[in-house]
């Protein structure tokens, strides 16, 4: 398996740029996810590092080479598809062992390949089975073995899953993680689940509208979004925003909402002007001391814990609190906040601005 580094990878379709100077690394062995709404990028990005797609500029490493103009054939890297992409009149041992045949590997060898793969990914007894007959979860496991059986160097996936019913999907995702790590693969797999990226992946990158608009850890995107967007395609429900207008100066640590000062992270910059408070629901808490106020306006049971939605003077808001506290329609209740989870936006830019909370990882990002 191997490193690939991102180097600012560019793809335009005439005048539509469908990437835009993107710049990360995978390391050897991560299980890497792309990830963003319905036309960012992802895919072109996975299919110019697959060589499906040639980059307008920029560069592509895999294993050290750079490879951003070779053909997929000259890559050693195996894509799955969301749709299977299986071959309808060929058994599962033929659909399996076809990229070895057409390698000229040996029978014996092939047949101890196919038998390797099959035992992995619990499929022994269809061997002989024609594809067409199959379930989703058991061709998606075919599709995965006609791609493992090749030991690439790397593997791409398009929303593998995205053809799967809801128990399918959770199942298989839990396989893949599991074969992942058993196999120890540079996986890069691309989805708009952001449920399937958080629960899956070792690192995420984030897109949208063409750009990257950050790249980490799980925890690091989820805890400190670079931007709004990021803050609010994370997280169900997703990060509150409240607007505010005024100033924070360096080295503060507190902000004036509706008049009341609530604690933020120390800010290493300073910024006038439109600016946005965001909490994310858990991190909200209701308090007979609070001193910043709200109304509710709804609640939603869901077994252990409740949403309740809040009108405030700087917007709605949503909490997550546990189901047996009370909660009433109509009722006043006050408001505490971690402030250890408050990230500061500018409305303007929508990037989140510098903190001791954040700065490691927005330099890093």
């Amino acid at each position: 398996m191997a490193q690939i580094i991102i180097k600012n990878l560019r793809k335009d379709f005439g005048n539509f740029t469908a990437v835009k100077e993107s710049s990360f690394t995978i390391e050897d062995g991560e299980f890497f996810m792309l990830l963003g709404p319905s036309g960012c990028g992802k895919t072109t990005t996975l299919r110019m590092i697959a060589g499906l797609e040639l980059p307008t500029s920029g560069e592509i490493y895999l294993d050290g080479e750079e490879i951003s103009q070779r053909p997929p054939s000259q890559r050693d890297i195996a894509f799955v598809f969301q749709m299977f992409a299986l071959y309808p009149h060929l058994n599962v041992r033929k659909n399996i062992q076809y990229p070895l045949v057409s390698q000229g590997m040996k029978r014996s060898e092939i047949k101890a390949k196919v038998a390797e793969v099959s035992r992995i990914l619990g499929i022994e007894d269809i061997l002989n089975r024609p594809v067409g007959g199959l379930s989703g979860g058991d061709r998606q496991r075919v599709a995965l073995g006609r791609a493992i059986v090749r030991d690439p160097k790397a593997f791409m996936m398009d929303e593998p899953l995205g053809a799967l019913d809801a128990e399918f999907r959770e199942r298989m995702s839990e396989e893949l993680r599991a074969l992942h790590d058993r196999m120890n693969a540079t996986t890069v797999y691309v989805t708009h689940d952001q449920l399937e990226a958080m629960q899956m992946g070792d690192k995420i990158v984030v897109m949208n509208n063409a750009v990257v608009e950050q790249f980490g850890t799980p925890q690091d995107i989820y805890d400190m979004p670079a931007t709004m967007f990021v803050a609010d395609f994370i997280g169900s429900p997703s990060m509150n925003f409240l607007e505010f207008n005024g100033a924070v100066a360096e080295g503060t640590s507190s902000v004036s909402l509706n008049g009341q000062e609530v604690s933020v992270p120390v800010q290493r910059q300073g910024v006038t002007g439109n600016l946005v408070f965001g909490i994310r629901p858990e991190h909200i808490s209701f308090s007979d001391d609070g001193d910043y106020r709200g109304e509710i306006l709804a609640t939603e049971y869901l077994g252990t814990t409740q949403i309740v939605t809040i009108n405030t003077a700087n917007g709605d808001l949503k909490a997550r609190i546990n189901a047996d506290l009370p909660a009433t329609v109509g009722d006043k209740v006050g408001l505490s906040f971690n402030p250890k989870t408050v990230t500061l936006f500018d409305a303007d830019t929508g990037q989140a601005l510098l903190s001791d909370l954040n700065k490691e990882v927005l330099a890093h990002g």
